[in-house]
């Protein structure tokens, strides 16, 4: 795995091929996805610039006092924004993304599932940067997702811990950075190989990164639709979404919670995993890592 992978935007890049040729055409192919995505770090820079500051606040602190004053009074949860048709736009609607994620001919498979978790990471971390100041221990005292779903924390030691948004996402990448930096799990050097592990450590990291992405969406995404990082955030989620269908890499009882979502997204794309999104939610619907 070449490093200078990790530094192209979304675009998995293949480095130990036999064939520079394929690697080569699987840049190609890839190129026009990568465009969408290389303007999210000049958004986050700029985003405060073109949005007044003071208004995402006020409507960060709405939302805020309208969850506590529901929760008061015994509402299920807020209505989910994400599924209204005038923020269901995403980038590059015309490409059909799930030609990003199957994988071509002379790829190894491990390779490809490194370059796109180290893609997700990256961008996943940047969506959620450009709304981490209203993510607080206060606004967002419990790590949720829709439903009602609560994520819940394992440490090193495997004590389950109930933990702020903030305190959670940052277990995350910190985890997931420590991760794609160890040379024995992520190796970035050519006679280096992968752990026998490597596909259920990138099932926990993707797992995680759902979480991330699922308490956006649930909590955070009228502050990211004001950003203008909505169009973004869904194709990220798309993103996603269409790797974890083609290798069935995140338990269905994790993403049946934004099922509804995917089928707004990504339409008949989801057929083949519908079973899967249909699945009854758990009368205490409380996830551990």
């Amino acid at each position: 795995m070449d490093v200078a992978r990790a530094s192209l935007p979304c675009v998995p890049t293949p480095s130990r091929l036999a064939s520079s040729h394929v690697a080569a055409e699987g840049v190609r192919k890839y190129k026009d996805f990568s465009v969408c995505f290389s303007r999210v770090r000049a958004l986050e820079l700029s985003s405060k610039t073109r949005v007044d500051s003071s208004a995402v606040g006020k409507t960060g602190e709405q939302t805020r006092k309208a969850r506590r004053k529901e929760k008061d009074a015994g509402t299920t949860e807020d209505p989910k924004l994400y599924l209204e048709e005038a923020a269901l736009e995403r980038q590059l609607p015309e490409l059909d993304l799930r030609m990003l994620v199957d994988l071509p001919p002379g790829l190894d498979y491990n390779e490809w599932l490194a370059s796109h978790t180290l893609a997700l990471f990256d961008h996943i971390n940047l969506v959620y940067g450009t709304i981490s100041e209203f993510c607080t221990m206060t606004g967002c005292p419990d790590m949720t997702g829709p439903g009602l779903r609560t994520y819940l924390w394992f440490d090193e030691k495997g004590k389950k811990t109930r933990v702020a948004a903030p305190q959670y996402i940052d277990y995350v990448m910190t985890f997931t950075q420590r991760t794609v930096s160890d040379e024995t799990i992520f190796p970035t050097k050519y006679a280096n190989e992968f752990p026998s592990s490597f596909e259920s450590i990138v099932r926990k990291i993707l797992r995680l990164l759902y979480h991330v992405v699922a308490h956006i969406y649930h909590c955070h995404f009228r502050e990211v639709a004001l950003l203008g990082l909505h169009a973004h955030l869904n194709c990220v989620f798309a993103h996603l979404t269409l790797l974890n269908q083609r290798f069935n890499l995140i338990d269905p009882k994790e993403t049946e919670i934004l099922g509804d979502l995917e089928a707004a997204l990504l339409g008949d794309s989801t057929s083949s995993s519908a079973p899967s999104q249909t699945l009854a939610i758990q009368e205490t619907p409380t996830t551990a890592t």
